[in-house]
């Protein structure tokens, strides 16, 4: 024997025809059970119906009295006249199917709800004989998260009722959204009494106008509570625009209590879109509800109230009221019963369909094995035997999907996605715009035609439900303070970076070639810089470098032509030769420094410099020495007679540039430079350069021309005032000091400049220090050559000394 619990019959005075269809539903499918003869055959189920009244008091007392078979029921005793309780079907409410399974499980009976979602009833250890033909709400959480995210609504609503099942799913919701990355703006609990205090009545209020203050434009309805749709229909609801309600299954289940009265009053509620538990067509069924009269069902006092309501009638059973006539036999037999709307499209009249048939199968399974061991049949049963048989269920009922329980008595999840629509003038139509399917593979479980959603005509578009609008590519998002994650400013990238999503948390770093481009949402190669001949400096210092190259190219030609000249000879011409040539090199190796950089020229040219240079300076120290010897060789009996000629002068300058060269090897051996790319020091440019490698290295190389230079002026200096017409003491000391000036004033600024503008103050550091040496030393014996021919006699040297 089957029993079953039957909702409450009417909700604020009126007529509640979805629990009168369960009640009709549940009749139906235990007459096509009985007629059935592959199921339970020679077997008549029977049912006892009690009415919760959506009371848990009542609940229970209906229950002890199912479980004992007296109206006075007393627990542990049972006086069933016949049959053998076999399981319970409802309630539809959490709640109450919550205190009925606590009740029940206590004597280990099974118990399928069709209605409660809770997914507090996922916990096997306190509910092991809890089943249920509907999804849990974990199922629905995830649809409504998925929905969330189709639309980019991160920025929501929930109301909810006072209802403990409510807040607790509600709450659970809440946190679900959060951990998706969505935010929720607010969650408020709706007072659900039908007649209302006057602080009730205020806290609605209140809520109304916050809501329709709230920024979020998407606003989760989330309740299973008879009332909670109606309360839409309230006036304080119709003043708020621009919002999309999200209704949940169960509370989309109550727009079928929805009259042409109510819905002329509940325009808020157009264009919502609610989530549904997917109907299923029950064969049949639809026939014997237009078929139905009170003369043919066995019960007729069931029927009583419907013929009330459609017929302000009523038929004599028992006592009559007073303000109603009697039903004549005419009217009962010709009124079609008053349905208002296509019986299959109710929704959790086909879950309870499911839940019976789920009993039923568990049952015959039971049966079946019993009979294949050759016991009796109809031998009794204890409760938990039945169990294990309800988990093993699995069947496809008509027109529906299958049926079977996971290990937490859950069927699979199935939802329609319903856009309820309201056209003026028309009657409330709900259209199904999408599907979800918690059992299907990751990405297509959810599906939502948008193009046939019909918004509240207070939109234009799509509706937007935010706290901040996304960042573009090119900013990333600063959490505004103690505020949600979704609450943010968009800040533009810093130099440098680059963000290319939407709503990026943090900025990234082009690789080392590449850089932002303007917008900021993405990399562009990096324009290659260096010192060209192309560029004006580049070419300005070519330009001077090849000039003076020139001119001491004509000077050595000069040297060369009066080179019998005293003026020529005098102080060594081979020195002469040797720095014209020095000189002539270093303005040229300057040339090496100009241009794309490349592995060999970053190799050889600091190298050639160091030596160049090296000789030029030696050289000049080599003179110098010459002006001493020359000087003191001339005196009587002077031991240095025998150091006079060029030979001491090569050698010095052949041990001077060997230090030099020792040097420069020492350098290519140990961290010899290389071509390198600086990225750091122009903005959206890579410097194309040679990395020196080691610094000790090349300021050794520096240093140690330096230390030449230095002696060499040291040592002209001292000798600056000898008697000789031709003595270049003087010259050597004015370059002396023009050069170590010049390479003095050179760290500072090279250490003090990046990139092309290094190797430009190198350049200008070899062009102004051998131009120093070209003009003091060579300039003013080209004038006595060329314009003073007259003082570049040997009379003229005599005569001064």
């Amino acid at each position: 024997m089957l029993r079953a619990s039957r909702g409450l019959w009417q909700v604020a005075g009126r007529l509640n025809l979805r629990y009168f269809r369960h009640l009709l539903a549940f009749y139906f499918a235990v007459l096509e059970i009985n007629q059935n003869i592959d199921i339970l055959p020679n077997i008549t189920l029977g049912f006892h119906i009690a009415d919760t009244c959506t009371n848990v008091e009542f609940s229970l007392c209906s229950t002890l009295m199912i479980l004992t078979g007296v109206m006075d029921a007393v627990p542990g005793f049972s006086c069933q006249q016949q049959g053998q309780v076999a399981g319970f079907i409802g309630s539809f409410s959490s709640v109450i199917s919550h205190a009925i399974a606590r009740f029940t499980g206590i004597y280990k009976y099974p118990q399928i709800s069709y209605g409660a979602m809770d997914q507090l009833f996922n916990d096997r250890v306190e509910f092991p004989f809890f089943y249920r033909t509907v999804p849990n709400d974990q199922s629905q959480y995830q649809g409504l998260i998925q929905l969330l995210n189709l639309f980019r609504w991160n920025w929501v609503g929930i109301l909810t009722s006072e209802d403990d099942s409510d807040q607790r799913g509600s709450e659970e919701l809440k946190k679900e959204i959060i951990r998706s990355g969505s935010c929720v703006a607010f969650l408020e609990k709706l007072p659900m009494a039908f007649l209302l205090t006057i602080e009730q009545f205020g806290r609605l209020s209140q809520i109304a106008v916050m809501v329709n203050k709230s920024i979020a434009k998407a606003v989760i309805i989330y309740s299973a509570n008879s009332y909670m749709a109606i309360q839409f229909c309230f006036p304080w609801w119709q003043m708020i625009a621009e919002k999309v309600w999200i209704i949940s299954a169960a509370t989309s289940s109550l727009a079928n209590l929805f009259t042409p009265v109510i819905i002329s009053s509940c325009r808020a509620l157009n264009g919502s879109l609610a989530f549904a538990i997917q109907k299923g067509n029950i064969p049949g069924f639809k026939e014997f509800l237009y078929n139905l009269h009170p003369s043919t069902f066995p019960d007729p006092s069931f029927l009583q109230p419907l013929w009330m309501e459609a017929f302000h009638c009523e038929i004599v059973y028992g006592t009559k009221h007073s303000n109603l006539t009697n039903c004549t036999e005419q009217e009962i037999l010709s009124n079609l019963p008053p349905w208002r709307f296509d019986v299959n499209n109710f929704q959790f009249t086909y879950s309870l369909y499911t839940a019976v048939y789920a009993l039923a199968h568990a049952l015959h399974n039971m049966y079946t094995a019993k009979s294949q061991l050759g016991w009796d049949q109809n031998l009794e049963f204890q409760p938990w035997q039945l169990n294990q048989y309800i988990k093993k269920v699995h069947y496809k009922p008509p027109d529906g999907h299958e049926i079977f329980f996971d290990d937490k008595g859950n069927v699979p999840a199935y939802y329609d996605v319903i856009n309820w629509v309201m056209p003026p003038g028309r009657h409330f139509s709900s259209i199904s715009v999408g599907k979800f399917n918690s059992s299907a593979s990751s990405g297509q479980q959810f599906f939502v035609n948008q193009s046939a959603i019909m918004w509240n005509p207070s939109f234009n578009d799509t509706p937007r439900s935010v706290c901040s609008e996304s960042c573009v590519p090119g900013h990333r998002k600063v959490l505004q303070r103690q505020k949600p994650v979704c609450c943010f400013d968009c800040i533009p990238c810093s130099e440098g970076e680059f963000s290319n999503t939407t709503d990026a948390e943090n900025c990234m770093k082009c690789p080392d070639d590449q850089w932002p481009n303007v917008r900021k949402d993405g990399c562009i190669p990096r324009a290659i810089v260096f010192l060209s001949y192309e560029e004006p400096l580049g070419a300005v210092l070519a330009s001077i470098a090849i000039f003076f190259s020139i001119i001491t190219d004509i000077v050595l030609g000069i040297f060369i032509k009066y080179q019998h000249t005293p003026m020529v000879k005098a102080n060594n011409r081979d020195l002469s030769y040797i720095l014209l040539l020095a000189l002539m090199l270093s303005f040229l190796c300057s040339l090496v420094f100009i241009g794309r950089p490349g592995r060999v020229t970053c190799l050889l040219r600091q190298v050639a410099f160091g030596i160049i240079f090296t000789t030029a300076v030696s050289s000049v120290l080599a003179k110098t020495i010459t002006v001493v010897i020359a000087f003191n060789a001339t005196k009587p009996s002077s031991k240095l007679r025998k150091w006079a000629g060029t030979r001491i002068s090569i050698s010095l300058i052949l041990l001077c540039c060997l230090v030099q060269v020792v040097i420069c090897i020492a350098w290519l051996l140990i961290s010899p430079p290389f071509l390198d790319y600086d990225t750091q020091s122009e903005t959206g440019m890579m410097i194309l350069q040679c990395n020196e490698g080691s610094t000790i290295a090349f300021y050794s190389v520096i240093g140690y021309m330096g230390f030449l230079a230095v002696l060499s002026f040291i040592v002209a200096f001292l000798v600056r005032k000898l008697p000789d017409s031709f003595n270049e003491a003087q010259f050597i000391s004015f370059s002396m000091l023009v050069f170590c000036s010049v390479w003095v004033s050179f760290i500072p600024a090279y250490l003090s400049t990046k990139g092309k503008y290094m190797v430009a103050v190198e350049i200008f550091a070899i062009l102004a220090s051998s131009a120093g040496l070209l003009g003091c030393i060579f300039i003013p014996k080209c004038h006595i050559i060329l314009i003073k021919p007259e003082l570049n006699t040997r009379g003229h040297l005599i005569v001064k000394q």
